[in-house]
């Protein structure tokens, strides 16, 4: 019995279709693939190799095509869950499609991303994946990538015209100000997020724009910003429980300010969904399974990792591509069923 590795070739051969073919859908290059062949014939063509173990040569591959079929993705901090979760995403599509991922943190340091991304465009890679963009008016270093054209594509946050995936942040940020508004809440306050994120920014814009167009403009001592963590939810919840009046909800821009918050609460006697209305954003697993249920919004975090996949293959690829936004989802639970007090 031959012992010889499959090769390109072989398998080809095995299956009367043209090398090329065989090479497009096996190195990665799923776009030609998809015009050139049929999804049965693709479908054929995976199925043998993975009977065959074939091991593409990736040296060979990059030196022939110019492209590692590696994306680098640069985060803040991949402890964060809704991160984490977007990478699984990420990984995902990544693999589906031929490439591999490899991710690295920033801490949100834009001297770190600059660095980072460096080194990883001397390591060749295809494109990069971006989550910790600053949404700053002078240039910054994805304005240099942009005049580089190398590919690129922003996830969970936004600046200005570059191409992104993210949830509809304006419209979350109304949806939550909406279901408070409703449960008669006139006295709000915000957990607001980092000042410099598109993301933070836009939910907070769109909660203050809604309770605005209800005649209610909200004082600026009730919205403060600060890091996506628990530790300033309960900084941050503590001063906004100081004031007098207190406001009967206030609602906190990631669900980790809101845990924060909440433990704030409870140090004060003041339970939320009794005392208080609360509402966090991006509706992580741990929001459900509270001690109070947390209402939240929906931001498909897994999915916009996919998509930006997708969206960079397309670039790399020389074609146009719009930014995405998935339309977020209110989900109402126990910590926001109670009227002001």
């Amino acid at each position: 019995m031959s012992t010889r590795p499959a090769t390109l070739r072989s398998i080809a051969q095995q299956l009367d279709i043209h090398v090329s073919t065989v090479s497009r859908v096996l190195n990665g290059d799923i776009a030609r693939a998809g015009r050139a062949a049929s999804k049965e014939t693709i479908d054929r063509i995976r199925a043998l190799a993975a009977s065959l173990d074939y091991r593409p040569n990736t040296h060979a591959t990059t030196l022939k095509t110019q492209r590692s079929h590696e994306i680098a993705v640069l985060v803040p901090r991949l402890s964060d869950i809704v991160l984490a979760t977007i990478y699984e995403g990420i990984d995902r599509a990544a693999s589906d499609l031929g490439y591999t991922a490899f991710v690295a943190n920033t801490l949100d340091r834009p001297e770190r991303q600059r660095a980072l991304a460096e080194r990883a465009l001397a390591r060749n890679v295809d494109g990069l994946i971006i989550s910790d963009a600053h949404c700053t008016p002078e240039p910054d270093f994805i304005d240099v990538l942009a005049q580089r054209e190398i590919p690129f594509v922003l996830v969970s946050r936004r600046k200005g015209h570059f191409c992104s995936v993210t949830s509809d942040d304006m419209q979350g940020g109304r949806l939550a100000a909406r279901h408070l508004y409703q449960q008669g809440h006139r006295r709000v306050a915000i957990i607001a997020g980092q000042a410099y994120t598109g993301n933070a920014l836009e939910r907070t814009r769109g909660f203050c724009q809604y309770y605005r167009e209800q005649g209610i403009d909200i004082p600026v001592s009730h919205i403060i910003h600060g890091p996506f963590d628990s530790e300033t939810g309960f900084l941050i919840g503590g001063q906004l429980l100081a004031l007098n009046p207190r406001p009967t909800a206030i609602f906190a821009v990631n669900d980790f300010l809101a845990i924060g918050l909440m433990g704030a609460m409870r140090d004060r006697g003041l339970a939320a969904g009794r005392d208080m209305a609360v509402v966090g954003y991006n509706d992580t697993p741990l929001a459900a399974h509270l001690q109070t249920p947390l209402t939240s919004i929906s931001t498909c975090m897994e999915q916009q990792g996919y998509r930006a996949v997708e969206m960079l293959l397309r670039r790399i690829n020389g074609e146009a591509v719009e930014p995405f936004r998935f339309p977020p989802v209110l989900t109402v639970r126990a910590s926001s069923r109670c009227g002001p007090r």
